[in-house]
């Protein structure tokens, strides 16, 4: 029977289980043989003591601390929140280091994308010390929730004589972390500017590996230039990753005021190569599949000069292949099944050169995203703007603009995305997917994550009651949200007779704050053995709600928090239902078999694709009694190891 612990997903242990599926053949008496693994990977071993790399002091141990699980949770706020029962956002309060550490088994490979905009490392920003002993600790005492003791927040001056150090040492084990979070095809972007952006690119290219650089944008965010230096500065910029670069698909961007250049009897259509042009990632070696010939009638033309074509051999119409570009075979960005079904979607044209390409129409007013970005909408005066439109007059400083945020998720996402910010700031994130949720129907969600860091008492932020920086986010979001909810229902009310009404995106969000872990058990204080022991028995931390717990065994069993959680009575003891029974939870005393009972009949009406039990370690009436409730939940269909108890 599984007992869970307090500790989040173990990234080591992680690493070497993969390791030994990869290679089986390196373990030896529960080790790895690295001797052994070198042999296997032969040429692809570096020996060269005066190879390249990047160092500075701190990195190993920033390393292995980001590979350290943490024994941490977040707990539910319901007061704080918005529409708690309905929503699928989150906002989390707390260390960005150890709430991504908490969310590595529930979101895993599940975020489409992540925005950023960390300290740019001025000399005046915020670099706070992550203490290697006792994060959660370290966490309340730099945002004042313990005593006057302990590290406090400090800005990094260049004068620290550490000053690169500990910018990098803050930035490289979350970044790694974040890299786990992506799903295959998910992208990051992160804001930056000259002080770090060099030092920035070495430890992406280390954690996201080089072959996954997309981009350096250059953001224009003041067109006038900030005055200071020998040269006045007009721009910012954000670097962009995938986590996979064979699976990565970018969208194009809207084209603002543009036109169709030819149209048939569907309307206007613009054309892009069905070619796909990345041949040293997609080519007919590793994508076979779209590796096949076109036949086009070359000899009968329309008016744009425009030619038929089909994968099925047709009498007189010429075979076309995708070219060969430095040796390799390129590819179609489409399945030979797919382009014949859209083959009215596809003409040929036949260059000056001679050669024909395939294009396929392109309805929509799109085109590929440049590197230098200069709209007005991302000047960084707008930002400050909007934040106080919303929340009030100099609140906070430089936020970044929504239309800016917006573009990058039109690049990055699809409707059903998942996006996180763990630097939240103002929350333009949040207020961006809401935004762009409710131009286009989508139905994005985001995760905003924020260091509650307390606002000086001689701030406009302090004068306004804003104690703290989460405070202005989760204010931001809930007057952007109603505005946004106002806007769409007012137009809604102008509708013609056959327009369509749009539908208000999900405005709400549910709050969480990192603490320590909820049962004592799991904060075991070895200097008072006795208290220990006594835990063990009288297991919840004082002033904990039930809620509390069942939201960190959610944590624990990688749930997503978005998930419902149900309650009902069996037997006069109370079961919570996670996720419409994918988890099933019972925290009472003298719980006996009918509880058991009503739970099987719970999972037969519910059907969940997968079903987890949890009871608490000494709430059976008997151990007796245990044996059959475990027992009646396995004839049921309970997998053995998924009856769990704390």
């Amino acid at each position: 029977m599984p007992e869970l612990n307090g500790n989040s997903l173990d990234i080591l242990e992680e690493n070497v289980k993969n390791l030994r599926q990869l290679f089986p053949e390196v373990e030896c008496d529960g080790k790895i043989d690295f001797d052994m693994l070198r042999q296997i990977l032969g040429e692809y071993v570096d020996d060269d003591k005066e190879r390249y790399n990047f160092k500075w002091n701190g990195k190993g141990k920033a390393l292995r601390f980001s590979q350290t699980p943490s024994t941490g949770t977040l707990r539910p706020c319901k007061e704080e929140s918005k529409d708690w029962d309905d929503t699928q956002n989150l906002y989390i309060e707390g260390d960005n280091l150890e709430v991504l550490k908490i969310l590595q088994k529930s979101y895993h490979g599940k975020i489409k994308m992540i925005y950023i905009d960390p300290p740019y490392n001025t000399g005046k920003d915020f670099v706070y010390p992550d203490n290697y002993h006792d994060s959660i600790e370290n966490y309340k005492a730099i945002t004042g929730q313990t005593d006057e003791e302990g590290n406090r927040i400090s800005t990094n001056t260049e004068a620290s004589g550490r000053f690169h150090t500990d910018w990098l040492n803050m930035m490289y084990p979350r970044l790694r972390l974040a890299r786990n979070l992506l799903t295959n095809d998910g992208v990051i972007f992160i804001s930056i500017d000259d002080n770090e952006v060099d030092n920035l690119k070495k430890i992406c290219d280390e954690t996201f590996g080089e072959d996954n650089f997309i981009a350096r944008l250059s953001i224009i965010v003041k067109t006038e230039g900030r005055q200071y230096g020998s040269f006045a500065k007009t721009h910012e910029y954000s670097l962009v990753y995938s986590k996979s670069s064979l699976s990565v698909q970018l969208n194009e961007i809207k084209i603002v005021n543009g036109e169709f250049k030819y149209r048939d009897k569907k309307g206007g259509f613009n054309t892009i190569g069905l070619r796909n042009r990345a041949v040293r990632i997609f080519n007919s070696t590793n994508r076979p599949n779209l590796r096949y010939p076109f036949y086009v009638d070359i000899e009968n033309k329309d008016e744009y000069g425009f030619s038929k074509v089909s994968t099925i051999p047709h009498q007189n119409w010429k075979e076309v292949w995708a070219s060969v570009v430095d040796g390799l075979e390129s590819v179609w960005r489409w399945g030979k099944e797919t382009a014949e079904k859209n083959k009215d979607e596809l003409v040929a044209l036949q260059g000056n050169d001679g050669e024909i390409r395939i294009f396929k129409k392109d309805r929509d007013l799109t085109t590929l995203p440049k590197t230098v970005w200069f709209e007005k909408e991302f000047n960084s005066i707008v930002g400050t703007r909007e934040v106080a439109t919303i929340v009030g007059e100099g609140l906070f400083d430089f936020p970044k603009p929504l239309f800016l945020l917006k573009q990058m998720m039109e690049i990055a996402t699809n409707k059903d995305s998942i996006i996180l910010d763990f630097f939240s700031g103002s929350a333009t994130t949040a207020h961006a997917v809401m935004q762009l949720n409710a131009e286009d129907g989508g139905n994005r969600r985001f995760i905003c994550v924020q260091l509650p860091e307390p606002t000086t008492e001689d701030s406009e932020a302090f004068k306004a009651g804003y104690k703290n920086i989460c405070e202005i986010g989760k204010e931001r979001i809930r007057r952007a949200g109603e505005k946004i909810k106002n806007e769409i229902e007012s137009g809604n009310e102008q509708l013609k007779f056959d327009e369509e009404p749009k539908t208000v995106p999900d405005i709400g969000f549910k709050v969480f704050k990192l603490d320590s872990s909820n049962l004592k058990k799991w904060n075991p204080d070895f200097d008072n053995i006795e208290r220990t022991l006594d835990d063990m028995i009288n297991n919840y931390v004082p002033d904990r709600t039930e809620e509390d717990v069942v939201y960190e065994f959610m944590l624990k069993m990688g749930l997503d928090l978005s998930y419902p959680v149900d309650v009902t009575e069996i037997d006069g003891k109370k079961v919570y239902s996670i996720g419409f029974g994918a988890l099933m939870m019972c925290l009472d005393d003298n719980i006996t078999v009918s509880v058991a009972e009503g739970m099987v009949k719970m999972y037969k009406e519910l059907a969940p694709e997968t079903w987890k039990v949890i009871f608490k370690d000494e709430g059976f009436v008997d151990d007796c009694t245990k044996t059959n409730i475990k027992l009646t939940l396995i004839q049921a269909g309970l997998e053995e190891d998924a009856f769990t108890t704390v």
